[in-house]
């Protein structure tokens, strides 16, 4: 069974850093996507980061030159360094993983529906 584990996130005054850390296990398929996601208080969820097998990453606007997220292969883990934190970023972070995703070309793979998510991560930005 695919289990999708988030650790590191918590509270920061603007302009700090935070790396969140996802531990996926369970699976061995070489094809797939992972990505973090986020949700704020009122607001529907949205993609923050994604990155596929092969390293190629889409990256929201919003967190482009701030936000990077990177994974190690031989541990199956997934990072998001988040700098430069503003009180906007505040929300509940989700990192996701799935075997039917075909890349990150175009952005695909931050639009792409998910099937195995994380218990979130809060991160507060405080101004």
């Amino acid at each position: 069974q695919v289990q999708v584990v988030e650790s590191g996130g918590g509270s920061v005054q603007a302009g700090g850093s935070l790396r969140l850390s996802c531990a996926a296990s369970g699976y061995t398929y070489s094809r797939y996507c992972m990505g973090w996601f986020r949700q704020a208080p009122g607001k529907e969820r949205e993609g923050v980061a994604a990155i596929d097998r092969d390293g190629s990453t889409s990256y929201a606007d919003s967190v482009k030159g701030r936000f990077t997220i990177s994974k190690d292969n031989a541990k199956n883990t997934l990072h998001l360094q988040m700098n430069s934190l503003k009180p906007e970023d505040t929300a509940m972070y989700y990192c996701a993983a799935d075997f039917g995703c075909s890349g990150c070309s175009g952005g695909y793979c931050l639009r792409y529906e998910y099937n195995y998510w994380g218990q979130g991560t809060q991160v507060t930005v405080s101004s």
